[in-house]
């Protein structure tokens, strides 16, 4: 029972990455930056309840300020992809640091998570490998679902990308 708790908490936690995956699909990355990126996310939505589970509540202050700064990153993100929406490459996720900081901004809330279980559970190995392959799943499902809508759209799907990424954003700021 407490395995499928696990798992529905991780279907929570990727869905902005799941999301947010759709929108930078729309941007026609590469299958091996789809593949790069997805075990990314699973590593990270690993890492990231881990390190908030051993932190617990000492630094719970920390989560209500990086909403602010996750909502601005986004905002510059959607930003960056419309001014780059004509170029045949679209570089928004054009290297491994920004691979790495897409992975890190989606995980964020899996370290509150962490922090929450923590607290109250022991042993967690297992629920942050359910967190990592979920995340990882979703992600890729994400990418291939927006690359997809790159192919039957083309350039015109960037617009849906960036409408995601302004929601996402708005998300963040006021909820």
């Amino acid at each position: 029972m407490q395995n499928l708790i696990y798992f529905f908490i991780a279907l929570g936690i990727s869905m902005d990455a799941f999301t947010l995956a759709i929108a930078y699909g729309t941007t026609n990355i590469k299958k091996i930056k789809i593949v790069l990126l997805s075990t990314l996310v699973g590593i990270f939505h690993y890492i990231m309840p881990y390190i908030g589970s051993k932190i617990s509540s000492k630094f719970i202050f920390l989560i209500t300020k990086s909403n602010y700064i996750i909502s601005f990153i986004f905002l510059l993100i959607a930003l960056e992809m419309y001014k780059s929406r004509n170029e045949k490459s679209n570089q928004v996720l054009g290297n491994f640091l920004s691979l790495i900081i897409f992975a890190f901004t989606v995980s964020i809330d899996s370290f509150s998570v962490g922090l929450a279980l923590g607290i109250s559970e022991k042993n967690l190995n297992v629920a942050f490998l359910v967190f990592s392959i979920v995340s990882g799943l979703f992600t890729y499902i994400g990418l291939s679902l927006g690359n997809y809508l790159f192919k039957k759209y083309g350039n015109n799907s960037i617009f849906l990308g960036i409408i995601i990424l302004i929601l996402i954003s708005i998300k963040y700021l006021f909820f």
